[in-house]
C-alpha cells in the first residue's frame, strides 16, 4: 500500500486526529498567552523581575519533553491534561519574553502623551502599551505555536490527543505492514497543519496590526 492509499483509506481517523492536534496546540497557546502576558505586564518595568521571569521560563524549556511528561503523569494521570500542562509551560518563554520586550520598547513619549490627555494607568496599559506591543506578542505566540506542533507529537507518550499516536504507533511497529506509512502520515499531517497555522497567523497580523505599527 502506498502512502497515498494509506491516507485515503484512513482519512476519517486521520482527519479527527488532525483536528484534535490543532485544537490541543491552539488551546495551549491561548492559555500560555494569557499567562505570559500577565507575567510580562507584572514584571516589564523591573529589570530584575524581567530577568527572573525569563530565566524561569527558559529553565522549563530546557527540560526534555519525556522527562516533563514523566513528572506530570503521576500528578494528572494519562490523557489530555498532562499534555496541555506541558505544552503551556513550554509556550511560556517566547510569549513572556516578547511581551516584556514589546512593552519595554514602547516610546515613553507616547505614554506620557496618553497620561497628559487624562488616561489612567490601566487605560494607558490596555489602550496604548499593549496595542503597541501587540506585534511582538503575536510573534511570540507564532513561535510558540510552531514549537508546540512538534512537542504535541511527543505528548502522545502521556496518551495526549493528536497525530502523535500515529507517529508513535508506526515507529513501535517498525518493520510490519504499513508501519512506515503510519509514521509518515502522522508526520506529514503535523507539517501541513503547522504551515496552515502559519498562514492563519499571517492573516491575523495583516488584519489586526495597523499599517503604521507594522512599519
Amino acid at each position: 500500500m502506498t502512502l497515498f492509499d494509506y491516507i485515503a483509506d484512513r482519512w476519517d481517523r486521520l482527519a479527527l486526529q488532525s483536528w484534535l492536534h490543532v485544537s490541543e496546540v491552539v488551546q495551549s497557546t491561548l492559555l500560555a498567552a494569557v499567562l505570559g502576558v500577565l507575567i510580562g505586564v507584572a514584571v516589564y518595568r523591573s529589570p530584575v523581575g524581567s530577568a527572573v521571569a525569563t530565566g524561569l521560563a527558559s529553565t522549563i524549556l530546557t527540560i526534555p519533553s519525556f522527562a516533563l511528561l514523566g513528572l506530570l503523569i503521576p500528578v494528572f494521570g494519562l490523557g489530555p491534561t498532562p499534555a496541555v500542562v506541558a505544552l503551556v509551560l513550554y509556550a511560556l518563554l517566547p510569549i513572556t519574553r516578547n511581551t516584556i520586550v514589546g512593552l519595554a520598547g514602547v516610546d515613553p513619549a507616547v505614554t506620557d502623551a496618553a497620561k497628559g490627555i487624562g488616561m489612567g494607568r490601566l487605560a494607558v496599559l490596555t489602550r496604548v502599551e499593549l496595542r503597541l506591543a501587540g506585534p511582538a506578542i503575536l510573534a511570540g505566540m507564532r513561535v510558540a505555536t510552531q514549537m508546540l506542533m512538534g512537542i504535541a507529537v511527543i505528548a502522545a507518550y502521556a496518551k495526549g490527543p493528536g497525530l502523535g499516536g500515529e507517529v508513535f504507533s508506526g515507529l513501535t511497529r517498525a518493520g510490519s505492514a504499513n508501519a512506515t506509512n503510519q509514521a509518515l502520515a502522522g508526520t506529514l499531517g503535523v507539517v501541513i497543519l503547522a504551515l496552515l497555522l502559519e498562514g492563519v497567523y499571517f492573516f491575523i497580523a495583516r488584519f489586526t496590526v495597523s499599517r503604521g505599527i507594522r512599519g
